[in-house]
């Protein structure tokens, strides 16, 4: 066989199923002896673990550096993947297996400069992949922290869409490659295709021309290596640079001075809907769920009827009644339309729209509601245990598996009870997670759960995720060393107290041991220097949802309660001096932090001498005359909530603080402190009601217009049925009639239905007459 014959090149399109059963009908003829891949050279040893009976893709190839693990990147693969077909003909036909483009250690390494000064563009985010799979999958998803590789290519695949009287690329690539019934030699036609596009195109970036010297010199070596055809698998944008005849010593030059680093490299988890394009994947596909239909349906002439089936299934576990009638009419219409474009089969369009038409009434939103459970699906791929995993990676599976906790693509609902074994294990591993910024679950009532022995959580698992846990390979080799090491550094980084007591809060919450002991040093430290009074006041919540709930995490809550108090005591001598001259928006962050103080101070049952300390630190701000009205005003509720100042002289108090003497905008943010988010207080307490009609009474007309928005924010705590119970106790109380309303003994027949009309009304109850 001649040289230039051994050399079979196949372009195929990243994730293309029509591409991946073409190209095995190919490799079963032409029976290569070696597969080449485009993909990075250094990680060809992890090739054949594809094979394995307990590798279930979606899988992608993960590469970092172990010095900088930021610097990270993913080749993700489908079960539709032609490269992963190929690989899987490969291993079962005993043929070599290797990678052919650059490493992934070049990929991180920083750009050089050219000799015109433009520095060698390396993979970024941004970079955009068209149909024909042009660029790989890995130049989209690198997190190398380098610049982008310009849009240099245009749309090829578009450009041959239009030619041929498209729309748009996909559905060409759809009809012609991917759903088309005989295809026939359709490596050579692309290839050809490829050639003019690229004749006519923009000249390649410097970092793409060394792509593709890196896999020509690849292609070179294994002609050495290997006797018997070879087979190189590559996007069929590549293929006529891969072909062309090119000096080796000008390919040498354009390599010249690669990186020698070696990059680590193992498979991790990845998921369907992440090979979309629209999850922001530019070598992906519009829908991967279809994808996957495609491929399972590659040999079968039923595939619309199965997607319709599937289709019912799901409209059904919702609760749509679909009857087998309207699924006929449905693919009898896919069938039409299809017919009616020229298209060879009806593609997910038609369905889609058979679907909306003859299932769901002609209404859209109906199918959206279902769309991305088909179209994207919610399947998560599994990685054996005997492949070598970045050590995070490794311990997370342990604590899955102890947690009997799955990683799944869709929302799923978890209830935890911490006072069980499972649920505290559970727990615990979600919260130390969420310490490494791996979201996996997000507390759906973050505020409520935590101050309680139960949690609700809603788990996703999304790939980037793999990504994080070995950027953190920084701070530890484990889920627990990483959490404590990240934690650690957040907490030497702390500025404020309100800060450093949340971060003691989180360690305590995820079991962090080292961790909580530097927090609270560090918390110790910080309450000892500071003065600053919100900060005080900010510390207390967290730190007495932690004390007051710790023992549902096992955690020594006596230190942390000690170091409570004294802060509790400390804010409290600063309250007076705190509460002076503040604006408006000031005054308002202050009294938040003091009702949250308050919240916590009640939460713990703090003994009598803290309370007592407390209740004179509002005391003080209320006497002052120089304390901030609203200030004032919530120091005032605080005290009368806690029964530290009764009721008579709470109303007493509002009677002279509301007073025509006190200017309306003082009294207005007096009476805003006190009733805001305890409006219901007017519903019950005669005095304190008395006291604020009577001052709302007095107040002339152009200042209550004037203020009136302030008077709304004040009871806009209340819900409709407190209102209509406030109107009442106006009126004159729920359950009687207000004596004004009372009918006249002698008004008639008409006096009577006109006032049964009315009362509803007027006592907030809307009447059906």
């Amino acid at each position: 066989m001649a040289k230039a014959e051994r050399i079979s090149f196949f372009g195929i399109r990243h994730h293309g199923p029509g591409s991946a059963k073409s190209l095995l009908a190919a490799l079963d003829e032409l029976r290569p002896v070696a597969v080449l891949i485009e993909g990075p050279a250094d990680a060809s040893d992890l090739l054949p673990m594809l094979a394995n009976s307990a590798m279930r893709p979606p899988v992608a190839l993960l590469c970092y550096q172990e010095d900088v693990p930021a610097a990270t990147g993913f080749w993700p693969y489908a079960e539709f993947s032609p490269e992963y077909q190929a690989v899987l003909w490969a291993v079962r036909e005993g043929a070599a297996l290797r990678f052919i483009d650059l490493p992934a250690s070049e990929r991180f390494a920083p750009p050089k400069a050219e000799p015109g000064g433009e520095p060698l563009q390396v993979s970024g985010e941004t970079t955009k992949e068209t149909a024909a799979g042009e660029e790989p999958a890995e130049e989209r998803q690198s997190t190398a922290d380098a610049p982008a590789e310009p849009a240099y290519m245009g749309d090829p695949i578009g450009t041959l869409a239009r030619i041929a009287g498209y729309e748009d690329g996909e559905s060409w690539w759809s009809d012609v490659i991917e759903q088309n019934p005989a295809p026939g030699p359709i490596f050579a036609a692309i290839a050809d295709a490829m050639i003019t596009l690229r004749d006519n195109g923009a000249p390649l970036s410097a970092f793409e021309a060394k792509r593709e010297a890196h896999m020509r010199q690849s292609i070179a070596a294994a002609e050495k290596e290997f006797e018997g055809p070879i087979a190189v698998v590559c996007g069929a944008w590549h293929v006529p640079a891969l072909k062309a005849k090119i000096a080796r010593k000008d390919d040498q030059a354009l390599l010249k001075g690669m990186s020698r680093k070696k990059s680590m490299t193992t498979w991790a988890p990845w998921t369907g809907p992440r090979l979309a394009f629209g999850h922001g994947y530019g070598a992906g596909v519009a829908a991967p769920g279809w994808s996957r239909h495609l491929w399972q349906m590659r040999d079968r002439t039923d595939g619309a009827s199965v997607w319709l089936a599937r289709i019912a299934a799901v409209l059904r576990a919702k609760g749509y009644l679909i009857s087998t009638a309207s699924l006929i009419d449905a693919e009898r219409l896919a069938l039409a339309l299809a017919a009616i474009r020229g298209r060879p089969k009806a593609g997910f369009e038609e369905l889609r729209e058979a679907v909306v038409s003859a299932l769901l009434g002609g209404d859209p939103l109906l199918w959206r509601m279902i769309e991305a459970e088909l179209l994207l699906g919610n399947d998560v791929g599994e990685i054996p245990a005997d492949v070598p995993l970045a050590p995070l990676i490794v311990d997370l599976q342990r604590c899955q598996r102890e947690a009997r906790l799955k990683p799944e693509a869709l929302d799923r609902e978890l209830s935890l009870d911490l006072r069980s074994e499972g649920g505290l294990n559970r727990s615990t591993l979600l919260h130390r997670l969420d310490v490494l910024d791996v979201p996996w679950g997000k507390l759906t009532d973050a505020g409520r759960s935590r101050g309680t022995f139960r949690e609700r959580w809603l788990l996703r698992w999304e790939p980037e995720f793999s990504v994080r846990l070995v950027e953190n390979l920084i701070h530890g080799p484990t889920i627990a060393k990483a959490a404590n090491g990240k934690l650690i550094q957040r907490l030497g980084e702390a500025k404020s107290l309100d800060e450093l007591a949340r971060l003691v809060q989180s360690a305590i919450t995820a079991d962090l041991d080292e961790a909580a002991a530097s927090g609270l040093a560090a918390l110790e430290e910080k309450a000892a220097l500071s003065s600053d009074c919100q900060e005080m006041l900010g510390a207390i919540p967290p730190l007495a949802d932690t004390g007051r709930y710790g023992e549902a995490r096992r955690s020594d809550a006596e230190h942390l309660l000690g170091l409570l108090n004294r802060l509790i005591v400390e804010a409290a001598i600063a309250l007076p001096y705190a509460a002076r001259t503040l604006d408006a928006e000031a005054a308002a962050s202050f009294v938040t932090a003091m009702r949250a103080a308050a919240g916590g101070i009640a939460l713990i049952e703090a003994g009598p001498s803290i309370l007592e300390a407390w209740h004179k630190g509002l005391a003080e701000v209320l006497d002052s005359g120089h304390s901030t009205p609203l200030v004032a005003g919530c120091s005032a509720h605080l005290l009368y909530e806690a029964g530290a100042l009764k009721a008579e002289d709470a109303a007493a108090l509002l009677a002279q603080r509301l007073s025509p003497g006190t200017p309306v905008p003082s009294a207005s943010a007096f009476l805003e402190g006190f009733f805001s988010g305890a409006g219901q207080r007017l519903i019950y307490d005669d005095a304190l009601r008395g006291a604020v009609d009577r001052w709302l009474s007095g107040i002339e007309e152009e200042s209550f217009i004037a203020h009136l928005p302030l008077l709304r924010r004040v009871f806009s705590s209340l819900d409709g049925m407190e209102r209509r119970r406030l109107v009442q106790a106006v009126l004159g109380g729920a359950g009687r009639l207000p004596a004004i309303l009372v009918p006249a003994p002698d008004g008639g027949e008409g006096w009577r239905q006109h006032l049964t009309a009315l009362i509803p009304w007027l006592v907030g109850a809307p009447s059906n007459g």
